[in-house]
């Protein structure tokens, strides 16, 4: 449900557009699933043959990560067997591969059932956001009216009670629903915005810093660029950790191939430079800095939504906690705007 909604956030601009020139709902909702299946099919089929390949050529990367462990023990005195006489195939043999291709198909199996449901769900976000944010909308003026209905009748109350009086009465009381509702309708859209905003920038910096890097890796000569650039994408939603995780891949990559430590550094330092233009120089003037998270909040929502749902948690707990803090800094109450003043980094 909640991919779903970012989903629906990403194809907001679109679907708006369509709808003004007055393309039925129905095909909006198809376009879109259209746009999803080919978009998936189109990066399942890029990323299953950069593993196929990465998988037939192991065996040559075995050798060469055996190679580099020995000469590596030998070269600063280690005298553990273990290294000495390192195996990657004595370690992989010990991997129960029956379970782990049963592990494998259980895994694909899941992951096309969960995008089936996801776009189950995504037909009904379309279909049903207007409604549900109509109906939100209204029960937030009926509490916000409360207050100043009490005030408007004690007023109404103190004065003489005549025809008059009674129609300013009610003509004051329209006109506070009135501006109740177009108050709220604006918070609730500028929260909309900013939250449409997020996702898809998100979105686009992950998948832009994915592509150059894959690129700029594929320039360097190094295999299986598309593959590194893949996790640069996934990765990154989990800041810090997963800058982390897309620059150790890739240079542990290049000292295997090259067996120099020289050219894996080079890489790791290449990769460095490019998740920081992006992640810590444009995201931020795109974003906004007010959307920055505490690191302390980062990891807990990391711990926490990973708790939650796995991995997928892990990769969405970012975003999900920025779009919490965009709910409480767009809210009146003080004691809300304390809490998200609590979870951002801003000094």
């Amino acid at each position: 449900f909640v991919i779903a909604y970012f989903l629906f956030f990403v194809f907001t601009p679109l679907n708006a557009r369509l709808k003004k020139i007055r393309i039925p709902l129905f095909g909006i909702i198809l376009l879109d699933i259209i746009i999803t299946f080919l978009f998936s099919w189109a990066v399942s089929q890029i990323v299953i043959s950069s593993f196929l390949s990465f998988s037939s050529a192991m065996p040559t990367y075995e050798v060469k990560l055996n190679s580099i462990v020995r000469s590596t023990a030998v070269s600063i005195g280690i005298d553990d067997p273990f290294f000495t006489n390192f195996s990657i195939q004595n370690i992989l043999s010990r991997i129960n591969y029956e379970s782990l291709v049963g592990g494998v198909f259980t895994s694909t199996f899941s992951v096309m059932g969960n995008i089936l449901f996801i776009l189950f769900f995504f037909v009904f976000v379309v279909s049903g956001h207007e409604s549900l944010y109509e109906v939100i909308r209204k029960r937030f003026v009926e509490i916000r009216m409360k207050n100043k209905l009490k005030n408007l009748t004690t007023e109404h109350s103190k004065k003489e009670d005549s025809i008059e009086n009674t129609r300013l009465f009610e003509q004051a009381i329209a006109e506070a629903q009135s501006q109740e509702g177009i108050k709220i309708s604006d918070t609730f859209s500028s929260i909309t915005q900013q939250i449409q905003r997020y996702v898809i920038t998100k979105i686009g910096m992950n998948l832009s810093a994915g592509v150059t890097i894959g690129v700029v890796l594929y320039i360097f000569g190094l295999d299986f660029a598309i593959i590194w650039g893949v996790f640069v994408f996934l990765f990154n939603f989990i800041p810090t950790i997963g800058s982390a995780l897309a620059l150790i891949a890739p240079a542990l990559m290049a000292l295997i191939q090259s067996g120099s430590i020289g050219f894996a550094l080079l890489i790791a330092l290449v990769v460095a430079v490019l998740q920081t233009v992006f992640f810590n120089l444009l995201e931020p003037m795109i974003i906004g800095k007010r959307l920055n998270l505490n690191p302390i909040v980062i990891l807990f929502s990391v711990l926490i939504w990973g708790y939650i749902w796995g991995i997928v948690g892990m990769l969405l707990s970012v975003p999900l906690t920025a779009i919490i803090k965009i709910v409480l800094s767009n809210s009146e109450s003080k004691n809300l705007k304390f809490i998200s003043d609590l979870m951002s980094s801003s000094k």
